[in-house]
Order: C-alpha cells, then sequence, then structure tokens
C-alpha cells in the first residue's frame, strides 16, 4: 500500500489528482447534486415526509398567478436597486476623501469597515434599538415619532439604511485599492492643465477607476438579491410583508411552509433574474468601462 501511494505521489498528475480529489467530491456532493436536484424539486411537489409528485410547471404558473410574488418581487428589486446604487455612490465618494491623504486616513478605513467584519446578529440587535419607537436614538435625533420596524412606510426605508450601512466599508476598501492603481502623472498632467478637482475627478478617476466599479456594481448587485440575514433578524419580512424579499419567501415556504417545491421555483426564478441582469452589465460594460 505503501508502496502503491509512493508511486502515485511520484507522478506529477496522479499526485494532483490525489490533493484535488477531497475538493472536487465536496463539489460534487455539496454543490452540482444539489443544483440539479434543485431544478428537479422545483417541478414537483413535496413536504419532505410524503413521496414526491411531479407536477409540471404547476409552481411556476401558481407563482406567477399570485399577487404575492410580483409584491415581494418589486420589493427584491427596490431593495437591490437602492442599495447598489447608494452602496456604490457612498463609498467611492468616501475612499477619494480617504485616498486624498487626509489626517487619520488609516482611522477611518479602520471605522468604516468595522460593520462590515461585526457578526450581523450584533447589528440587528444594535439597530433594532436604534429604530426602537420608544427609545430609539433615531427618533430622538429627528425628533419625530416615526414606528421605524413596523410601519409598512418606514420598514423597507430602515432595512436599506443598515443594508448600504454594512457596505460601505467593504466597497470602500475595493476602491480604495483601485485608487492606489491610478497613476500620479496623470493627475500631476491634469493639474498642469488647469483642471479643478470636479473636472480631475470625471475625466480622469471615474474612467481610469471604471473596472473597479463595475466589479463592486456586479458584487453588490449579487449580494443585493441574495439578502436574507438582514430582513430574518429585524423584520421577518413584515409589516405585510414590506420588507418581503425573495429569499426570505423561500425559506418562508421551504422551511415554515414544507412547500419545497415551490421554493425551489422560487430560487430558479430568482437565478434567472440574478443571471440576465449580470449579462446585461458584461454586455454593456464596454460602453463604459476603460480596458486600457
Amino acid at each position: 500500500m505503501k508502496n502503491i501511494l509512493a508511486k502515485c505521489l511520484n507522478n506529477d498528475k496522479l499526485s494532483a489528482t490525489f490533493f484535488l480529489l477531497p475538493a472536487i467530491l465536496g463539489g460534487f456532493i455539496f454543490i452540482i447534486i444539489p443544483i440539479f436536484f434543485s431544478f428537479y424539486l422545483s417541478f414537483t411537489k413535496w413536504d419532505l415526509l410524503s413521496p414526491i409528485e411531479f407536477v409540471g410547471l404547476e409552481n411556476y404558473i401558481e407563482l406567477f398567478k399570485s399577487d404575492i410574488f410580483y409584491q415581494i418581487l418589486r420589493n427584491t428589486i427596490l431593495f437591490a436597486v437602492i442599495t447598489t446604487l447608494f452602496g456604490v455612490i457612498i463609498p467611492l465618494f468616501l475612499a477619494c476623501i480617504v485616498n486624498s491623504k487626509i489626517k487619520c486616513s488609516e482611522f477611518f478605513k479602520t471605522v468604516y469597515f468595522l460593520p462590515f467584519i461585526t457578526p450581523m446578529v450584533v447589528l440587528a440587535i444594535v439597530w433594532a434599538w436604534i429604530f426602537d419607537p420608544n427609545i430609539g436614538l433615531m427618533n430622538y435625533i429627528l425628533k419625530t415619532n416615526i414606528n421605524w420596524l413596523f410601519d409598512e412606510k418606514w420598514a423597507m426605508v430602515a432595512i436599506l439604511i443598515v443594508s448600504v450601512w454594512k457596505l460601505i466599508g467593504y466597497n470602500m476598501v475595493i476602491f480604495l485599492s483601485g485608487l492606489t492603481a491610478i497613476s500620479s502623472t496623470l493627475y500631476e498632467a491634469a493639474k498642469i492643465d488647469g483642471a479643478n478637482a470636479l473636472q480631475t475627478f470625471f475625466k480622469i478617476t471615474i474612467p481610469q477607476l471604471s473596472p473597479t466599479i463595475f466589479f463592486v456594481i456586479i458584487i453588490t448587485t449579487i449580494s443585493s438579491f441574495q439578502v436574507f440575514d438582514l430582513i430574518y433578524l429585524m423584520t421577518q419580512g413584515g409589516p405585510l410583508n414590506s420588507t418581503n424579499v425573495l429569499v426570505y419567501w423561500l425559506y418562508q415556504s421551504a422551511f415554515e411552509q414544507f412547500k419545497i417545491g415551490q421554493a425551489s421555483a422560487i430560487a430558479y426564478i430568482l437565478f434567472t433574474i440574478i443571471f440576465v441582469l449580470t449579462l446585461i452589465q458584461f454586455k454593456i460594460k464596454n460602453k463604459w468601462v476603460n480596458e486600457d
């Protein structure tokens, strides 16, 4: 046995296969098989106890006929669009300020990045207190009496505030790494030509940073469509589904209502939306992303 193992390790191809085998098997068992099985389940009715019943497109038809599906889809798109918009613009603005060699820049980098590495459970508890209608800091500062997490009009606003706030540090660090790669000679040439700060930003910084901006938009869009923990911890999709999103609805369908087929159908609708949006973004990137 030792001789066989030694021969395998002496052969480059066999040794590479030997070391890659655990990762390949793990990926096949825990990723590939579940993907195909869940796709099959989207055409069935199953409650985890009774036998699996094939129903064809019935789950998809029921979803598209349901009013709640369109409400949750609107919530998901609204959440993703606003989170992506502000989750890119605000970190970009802050990254440019921090990169301008202000005092205590390292301190600001740390402060902005802390929310991203803080567990979501902790953040949810803190923000639930901030949004508390009776003793919350938000109402105290704004001198209002808004029932943030329990009002249909304001619950999504509260969730969006937390979502963007948590993203700022991570996206800012990515933008900072992109800004450090821009040659200082470009800014020196612009200064000699008499360009002001605004012209420099739009004519040099944005074009040179466009690949990084594109990357941040892609990852922020995908993560926004997949939001779950924030909704689960702060509102559970309420009030009256005003903050419910597709991933949380998937969880409710699968593990609260035991509608595995419907949950799988929701998952593949979400996959299709993200896939199409990503393709569109890659299709139009050549029009504004600087590849030089």
